[in-house]
């Protein structure tokens, strides 16, 4: 009796004991990604064959202390290597884990492959080759604390390595995965009901269950293994576990009656399925056709099971289309697939409530380095029907109809469509041209996650039918509050810019890279006085963003535009927005600078000065902190010795229950008048305090 360890994906260990056990391994117990057992040479051989959930299979070669580098130095050559192979054979190392004095697997690779190549010149008087390249020998070395664990790697090439997918086409799911969910899928106990996988893709599950109902050794065609070379090898005992297997094989494909059933939208993709079929020797088992997942034909009579990979976006940016194809499917299920089992891979939970299915198991397991789950989903008699979200799908409709006939009459391509109406849906919705763009603002804590998932699913599944989008141009974010540095950070590298028009201006928008677009919509009646009251006027933009204000100002012929941000970014975004309106020349500048010490030293006077500060600033670019409720009397002190004499100021922030100090505002010569109500156009009617808006200048 020998012992063994397997190496397994995350989350197979469990089925993996069970295989192990059936194969004839013993006293298997598993760990992290692995599963230690102890086996005669006939079932090891059987299980480098048949084990279609391990990724390797090593044969235990001694356990060495290695506490240290010279530890494990000291007791790898302590092993005695020729009686594992011969000089002439090639080898390599594979060092996985670490300890606190071994930290890089490079190193500890180096130190064991040190020791073997010392052992050899101390037993033979000559060394054998180090090859990183299809080694005739592979050494695997598992390193747990102070205790490493030296063995032979027996399969060679990673066990999920079948040999029959070659190209493996988008997103593949290795083929251990892929048994693994006909495993918990339910599908392995009923193996003579067909199955269908409506998104194959390259066709992994159905030939891994192709294999599986033929009793075919998902190994079998492999033609070189890691114990070919290996000095204790038993070709005669190999030949026994090999012939047997073809034997069942040949047997299986013979009386294999099982239907399977692939489809691809993707045409391309289905060649690639078609060859991986019949490399691997079922070809004539499996149906593949062309079509979409969510237009199936009718099932076949005979009960059986979907499972499937389906899409799912690591980028928030994928979810509406998504969620859009997660409901289409559950919607079909519930109609036609009643007697059925579904079974979904799927990575984000939001996509497996669109299927308004109830799971009845879910199982966590990994696709490589991401989290997915497996949900099992039996299909009843009169599931579902009910239409979740009406109240804000007729909501919005509402808006709509109200805003049509102002929309119509200005000219704008932007505005809001829909503002947290409804406390329960809490969302922003902003239009821009054919996009739309949704703010999830972050939920409290007295609502459940799952609650709140599931209305922001209602939300995106009824968007594009009510504003009649493409789901593909439903841009998702969710908004918190944004401090310091964070307010520059982008979001994403997907870059969807668009060019907007308003009132004549023409602007960038970036839909996608950062929290806010770049033309903050609720402004915009402010812009449009700052276009009609710049005539010839020194133009000063303070706290500047994207520049949008300086672009109306010069648009509305000032005589020069000053445009003043902390940040580099949003200053290039200005100077495209001023190139975008053909706006050149040295009389548009654009500074980089805290706003308020530039402020303080600044020696020029302006005839129109336009500020909208943040509510709180502590950034670290800042000399000190600010806020505009306690600060505003000594940022009018400073912007007022820098206004000529008859010019004004527009004063804007976004801090709720502002106040002004009108008193304060007297003694400082100063005159101001609240014009909010002016400013505040109807999509953004239901927001009251969104922004407020004052005129200032000097007192007569």
């Amino acid at each position: 009796m020998k012992r063994f360890y397997a190496a397994t994906p995350k989350g197979l260990e469990y089925l993996l004991v069970d295989e192990l056990t059936e194969l004839g391994a013993v006293n298997a117990k598993e760990g992290q990604a692995v599963v230690h057992f102890e086996a005669e040479l006939d079932a090891a051989y059987r299980i480098c064959l048949w084990s279609r959930l391990a990724s390797r299979i090593v044969l235990v070669l001694d356990e060495v202390q290695a506490k240290t580098a010279e530890q494990i130095y000291d007791g790898v050559k302590g092993i005695f290597w020729p009686g594992v192979f011969a000089p002439q054979n090639d080898f390599a190392v594979d060092f996985h884990g670490g300890n606190r004095e071994i930290r890089n697997s490079q190193f500890g690779a180096l130190k064991v492959k040190d020791a073997i190549v010392d052992s050899f010149m101390e037993e033979w008087g000559t060394r054998p080759t180090v090859s990183k390249q299809s080694p005739q020998i592979r050494i695997d070395c598992a390193l747990r604390a102070d205790k490493l664990l030296v063995g032979l790697n027996l399969t060679g090439a990673a066990m999920h390595q079948r040999g029959y997918r070659l190209d493996k086409g988008k997103a593949p799911m290795r083929e251990n995965l892929a048994a693994a969910v006909l495993m918990r899928s339910g599908w392995t106990q009923a193996m003579d009901r067909p199955l269908i996988d409506p998104f194959c893709g390259s066709g992994t599950l159905l030939v891994e269950a192709a294999l599986m109902a033929t009793d075919t050794a998902p190994l079998l065609q492999r033609q070189s293994w890691g114990f070919d070379h290996w000095a204790g090898h038993q070709p005669a005992l190999w030949r026994e576990v090999l012939t047997e297997a073809q034997v069942r094989a040949n047997r299986g494909q013979n009386h294999c009656k099982t239907r399977f059933i692939g489809r691809d939208i993707n045409r391309r993709v289905l060649s690639i399925a078609k060859e991986n079929a019949e490399r691997a020797g079922v070809a004539s088992l499996i149906q593949f056709e062309g079509g979409d997942a969510t237009n199936m034909p009718s099932p076949p009579a005979t009960h059986g099971y979907v499972v499937a990979n389906p899409p799912y976006g690591e980028r928030l940016g994928d979810m509406p289309s998504l969620l859009h194809l997660f409901a289409r499917l559950g919607q079909q299920f519930k109609a036609e697939w009643a007697g059925w089992q579904v079974s979904l891979l799927c990575s984000d939970p939001m996509l497996l409530s669109a299927l308004r299915l109830k799971a009845e198991k879910q199982y966590k397991l990994y696709n490589g380095a991401l989290e997915v789950i497996l949900a099992n989903y039996p299909i009843t008699e009169g599931v579902g029907g009910r239409v979740f979200g009406e109240d804000f799908a007729n909501r919005l409709k509402k808006n709509l109809k109200g805003l049509a006939k102002w929309v119509k009459q200005q000219d704008i391509d932007c505005y809001r469509v829909y503002d947290a109406d409804l406390p329960e849906y809490n969302v922003a919705i902003d239009r821009y041209q054919d996009w739309v763009v949704v703010q999830e603002y972050a939920p409290p804590k007295s609502v459940p996650e799952q609650k709140a998932r599931q209305r922001l699913i209602d939300v995106l599944l009824h968007l594009p039918e009510v504003l009649e989008v493409d789901p593909q141009q439903v841009i998702v974010k969710v908004r918190q509050q944004q401090k310091g540095k964070g307010q520059y950070e982008k979001l994403a590298q997907e870059h969807e810019e668009l060019k907007v028009n308003e009132y004549g201006a023409k602007f960038l928008v970036n839909l996608t890279d950062y929290l806010d677009t770049g033309l903050f919509l609720d402004h915009r009646l402010a812009r449009r006085y700052i276009q009609e009251h710049a005539q010839d006027k020194r133009f000063l933009n303070l706290f500047a963003y994207t520049g949008s204000a300086s672009v109306h100002a010069a648009v509305g012929g000032a005589r020069a535009t000053t445009t003043v941000d902390m940040s580099k970014t949003y200053l290039r975004w200005a100077e495209d927005n001023f190139s975008l309106n053909r706006l050149r020349g040295r009389e548009h500048r654009f500074i980089q600078a805290d706003c308020l010490a530039w402020l303080e030293a600044c020696p020029e006077q302006f005839d129109f000065i336009f500020i909208d500060p943040p509510t709180f600033s502590n950034s670290k670019r800042m000399e000190k902190t600010f806020d505009v409720q306690r600060d505003h009397l000594w940022l009018m002190t400073q912007l007022k010795r820098i206004l000529a004499p008859g010019g004004e100021i527009l004063f804007s922030n976004n801090k709720r229950h502002f106040k002004m100090d009108e008193e304060g505002i007297r003694e400082l010569g100063l005159v101001a008048k609240n014009i909010t109500a002016q400013t505040q156009s109807p999509d953004f009617a239901r927001n009251k305090q969104i922004h407020n808006a004052w005129v200032l200048h000097h007192a007569e």
